[in-house]
C-alpha cells in the first residue's frame, strides 16, 4: 500500500500543469551481448487516479526487483491497458552494430527516441501553440496544438536528445510511469534473448541474458565471440588476461 502510494504520489506531483507523464527506462546497457531496449509509458492523472492505479499499481517495481513471472503478469495487465486507452506504451531497441557504432549512450539514446516515437515524434513537442494568423479555415481545422506531456528519463538527463526531458536519478524506484516503462523494457529483450539463445546455441542466452556471468564467460572463452557480442564490451572484459584472437577478434 505505502509503495503505492509513493510511487503514484510522485507522478502525481510530476504531472501537474500537464496533460500527461511518460516515464522512459531502458533494459541492457551493461549486457555483453544482445541489443539495448528501452520502454516509454505515457499515464495521465485519469489513469493515475482511476481504479488500477488505486488497487493494483502496488505490484508495480523497478524490473530488477521482480521475477519473470511477475513481469510477464504486469505485461498483460499493460496490454489490456494499452488495448482500453488508459495508457499508451511502445518500445524501442537498438542492435549490437548500433551499439558498436554509436557507443553504448548513443545507441541507448536510439532505442529512447525509438520508443518515444511510437507515442509522439519529437517535433510534436516544437510546434507553435496557435496555428499562423493568416493560415487558412483548412489549416486551422487541422492544428495540432503542442503536445503538453512531461517526459520522465531515468537516471541523469540526457544531452543532445530531440526530446525535452527530466532525468530522474533512480526513478524507476520512484515513479510509476518509469517503473512501468523498465517492466516493458524488461521483458521485450528478455523475449529477444530467449530468441538469440535459439540462433546462437552453447551460450546460455536464455538464462543470463547476455550480462556478464561466469557462465557467460566460460562459454566465450569455450566457444569464442558470436554476432551478438559486443566486441568492445568483450576486449575491456578480458583485457590483459585471454588473448584477442581466442574469442574470435581479428
Amino acid at each position: 500500500m505505502a509503495r503505492r502510494r509513493q510511487l503514484r504520489g510522485f507522478d502525481l506531483k510530476q504531472i501537474e500543469g500537464f496533460a500527461g507523464l511518460i516515464g522512459v527506462d531502458e533494459a541492457g546497457r551493461g549486457a555483453l551481448a544482445g541489443p539495448v531496449v528501452a520502454g516509454a509509458v505515457l499515464v495521465t492523472k485519469e489513469f493515475l487516479e482511476g481504479r488500477w492505479a488505486t488497487t493494483k499499481a502496488g505490484r508495480v517495481n523497478d524490473s530488477k526487483q521482480l521475477t519473470p513471472t511477475e513481469r510477464e503478469e504486469l505485461w498483460v495487465e499493460f496490454e489490456a491497458l494499452a488495448a482500453s486507452g488508459q495508457i499508451h506504451a511502445h518500445y524501442g531497441v537498438a542492435d549490437v552494430a548500433e551499439i558498436e557504432h554509436l557507443n553504448i549512450l548513443g545507441a541507448t539514446k536510439l532505442a529512447m527516441r525509438r520508443a518515444l516515437a511510437g507515442i509522439y515524434p519529437p517535433e510534436a513537442f516544437q510546434q507553435k501553440t496557435e496555428p499562423d494568423l493568416f493560415a487558412s479555415a483548412d489549416e486551422i481545422a487541422a492544428f495540432q496544438p503542442t503536445v503538453s506531456a512531461r517526459i520522465l528519463i531515468d537516471g541523469l538527463a540526457l544531452r543532445n536528445f530531440p526530446y525535452p526531458h527530466a532525468g530522474i536519478v533512480s526513478g524507476d524506484a520512484r515513479s510509476l510511469a518509469i517503473a512501468m516503462a523498465s517492466i516493458i523494457a524488461k521483458v521485450t529483450r528478455d523475449r529477444l534473448m530467449n530468441e538469440l539463445d535459439t540462433r546462437f546455441p552453447g551460450y546460455g542466452f536464455a538464462q543470463h541474458k547476455g550480462y556478464g556471468t561466469e557462465e557467460h564467460r566460460a562459454a566465450v572463452l569455450q566457444l569464442g565471440r558470436c554476432v551478438q557480442h559486443r566486441d568492445l564490451f568483450l576486449r575491456k572484459l578480458f583485457a590483459s588476461r585471454v588473448d584477442p584472437a581466442q574469442l574470435g577478434f581479428f
